[in-house]
């Protein structure tokens, strides 16, 4: 056990390298950051200035360096004042020790500073929006796991009926429409056509200002249109794979034992058929959780929800550089968690699936 999450660990720290350094090169090649975070006006003095605090005058593979030293929870700095990679608390925080001339850090990961925002540090900006997000797709894949299963098994029970054929065309339907389509339509049908029966609106987020201005509100009904539009296609797969599982499962010799002694279509489902069926639900389900993170930018800009996704779309068309490859960071590291925790899950339900028995 120890050795396969040792594995898996160091798996994880290569594929988030790899991440961030395709991230980095990217958004270099883009532009001068320099030029981004001022004015089109402004003078080459104040551009200079900026690449001089920022370290942009450096190298590539310098800056590189550096901000491979800014993520790693282990980083090591300059104790001379006014240097770009000289150590101070307030922007690194953590833990520190001298040794000479060079101060050890044992910090959290330093994501830097917003271009746009007088220096709002990018960890406080993710983490205002970050919960938003996590709370979405939470919702969506809760929706998607009871609608799923359950319109699943009743499609594979009752397979080659008209029930079961309804079901299997409305999936492929769900699974071949863009979710950025659907918000754009659940949007207007049910937040503008039918919003004096549904009480939904168009747009909104968890929190609003209410009618006086003077604080903000719970708004939980603002939740239930993103959520029911990003779980769309987790519900339309889970649906299929629920189905061919209890097709397989069905006809095999311990269901029909089990239906022999007389046990009703419900418990025979519940203890004997469902179980059998969840290894690729759970790989569904893991994946979408983590690709609904990113998937939920077109969905939280239509509604106007305040996640990570609409703050990706600002910082996108800000040129916000420091904000997205902080979030396509932070998001990276969800997905690599999540396949670590998947893994593990395997083994609990299957113990055949350690490799290490």
């Amino acid at each position: 056990m120890l050795r396969l999450l040792l594995e898996k660990s160091m798996s994880g720290v290569l594929t988030l390298l790899g991440v961030a350094t395709l991230i980095f090169f990217l958004f270099n090649v883009l532009g001068d950051p320099a030029q981004m975070m001022v004015d089109q006006n402004a003078t080459k003095s104040q551009v200079n200035k900026i690449q001089q605090k920022y370290g942009f005058n450096l190298p590539v593979y310098q800056q590189f360096l550096y901000y491979l030293n800014d993520l790693s929870p282990l980083s090591f700095h300059s104790s001379t004042e006014g240097d770009f990679s000289s150590y101070r608390p307030e922007k690194y925080g953590g833990f520190s020790m001298d040794i000479g001339t060079t101060v050890l850090v044992l910090k959290w990961p330093y994501l830097r500073s917003s271009y746009q925002r007088q220096g709002k540090k990018v960890t406080t900006i993710i983490g205002e929006t970050l919960p938003n997000t996590v709370l979405l797709a939470v919702s969506s894949i809760g929706i998607a796991i009871l609608l799923g299963m359950l319109l699943g098994i009743i499609a594979g029970y009752f397979k080659g009926s008209l029930t079961d054929q309804l079901l299997v065309l409305l999936s492929t339907f769900g699974m071949s429409v863009p979710s950025f389509f659907s918000a754009i339509l659940f949007s207007w049908i049910f937040g503008h056509l039918l919003a004096d029966f549904t009480g939904l609106n168009m747009t909104g987020s968890l929190y609003e200002m209410d009618d006086f201005g003077e604080g903000q509100q719970l708004q939980l009904q603002n939740l239930i249109l993103p959520a029911l539009v990003l779980g769309i296609r987790p519900i339309a797969v889970i649906v299929q794979l629920v189905r061919s599982g209890i097709i397989d499962v069905i006809t095999q010799e311990y269901i029909k034992t089990a239906f022999a002694k007389g046990l009703s279509p419900f418990q025979v489902v519940y203890r004997h058929a469902i179980k059998n069926t969840m290894n690729p639900v759970i790989t569904a389900i893991s994946g979408w959780f983590a690709s609904m993170l990113a998937g939920a930018v077109f969905v939280e800009y239509v509604f106007g929800w305040r996640g990570l996704g609409k703050e990706i779309v600002i910082a996108l068309t800000t040129l916000d550089i420091p904000v997205v490859m902080g979030a396509v960071l932070v998001i990276a590291s969800i997905f690599t968690l999540i396949n670590i925790i998947v893994d593990f899950l395997y083994m609990y339900i299957d113990p055949k699936a350690n490799p290490f028995n």
